[in-house]
């Protein structure tokens, strides 16, 4: 038998608005990502095929170079995040968990980062 009030059971077991950021973002997200997905193939599929000449040339243009940077960018973060979701909703293991949670996150702001860097390398450097 516990003396403790209802309130004195339940302080530290609810969401306390913990989520409510990551739900947030989730959804700004994934908004953002509709325009620039569209955008990105419209951009990157006809070059497909092509020769170095032709891809270095259409990255040379400042407003496809930020629109496949900013796709890539917020893909990758979109993925780490839901990548985070469905390891902290299926990953029980005390030491496992925090390593998948950094080495997922990592991996998926390394790609981010090397198809950013890749693209204005194009996009300055030809």
């Amino acid at each position: 038998m516990s003396y403790k009030t209802d309130l004195g059971r339940v302080m530290g077991l609810g969401s306390a608005r913990e989520g409510v950021h990551e739900w947030w973002s989730s959804r700004v997200l994934s908004v953002a990502l509709i325009p620039l997905t569209i955008l990105f193939l419209c951009f990157v599929a006809p070059l497909i095929g092509e020769d170095h000449a032709t891809v270095v040339a259409a990255f040379q243009n400042p407003f496809k170079a930020i629109v496949v940077i900013l796709f890539l960018l917020i893909a990758f973060k979109h993925l780490a995040d839901g990548l985070k979701e469905i390891i902290v909703d299926y990953v029980h293991g005390k030491a496992t968990l925090p390593i998948l949670l950094v080495t997922t996150r990592l991996t998926c702001y390394f790609f981010g980062a090397a198809g950013a860097f890749a693209v204005a390398k194009i996009a300055f450097a030809g």
